[in-house]
């Protein structure tokens, strides 16, 4: 089965919560940050959701992208390094909304994907 990672900041985690849901009643198994959701130290928190990005068993990453901050389509440092992790290991990268400009050039050479909202596009680009 095909797996989908959901990553993003904390501070939008009722917006993750409700993508999880979506992304359920279409069938998907979804895997949250739960340990940075459950408020454990930064460190132990983040290896344990490298190690979700990085199993084989998960092929999917989709970074949660809310506005935050009066800032459209955020990309904090931890889903960007997610992002890169996710590159690295050859992972389909989707971002739920549009591209964040400040990153633009590494998300298009990384060959990232923005959803811009539609989750059915999901579909149409993986072997689910």
């Amino acid at each position: 089965m095909n797996n989908i990672v959901l990553c993003g900041s904390m501070k939008v985690k009722d917006k993750i919560l409700e993508v999880k849901h979506s992304l359920e009643n279409m069938g998907y198994n979804v895997l949250l940050p739960t340990e940075c959701m459950d408020g454990l130290p930064k460190e132990i928190a983040s290896r344990k959701h490298f190690e979700r990005i990085i199993s084989k068993d998960n092929s999917t990453i989709l970074i949660v992208n809310e506005k935050k901050n009066n800032i459209e389509n955020y990309i904090g440092p931890n889903s960007f390094a997610e992002i890169a992790f996710a590159f690295f290991y050859n992972k389909k990268i989707y971002l739920l909304n549009d591209y964040y400009k400040p990153y633009i050039d590494e998300l298009l050479g990384w060959k990232v994907t923005p959803l811009n909202g539609e989750l059915n596009n999901i579909k149409k680009n993986t072997n689910c």
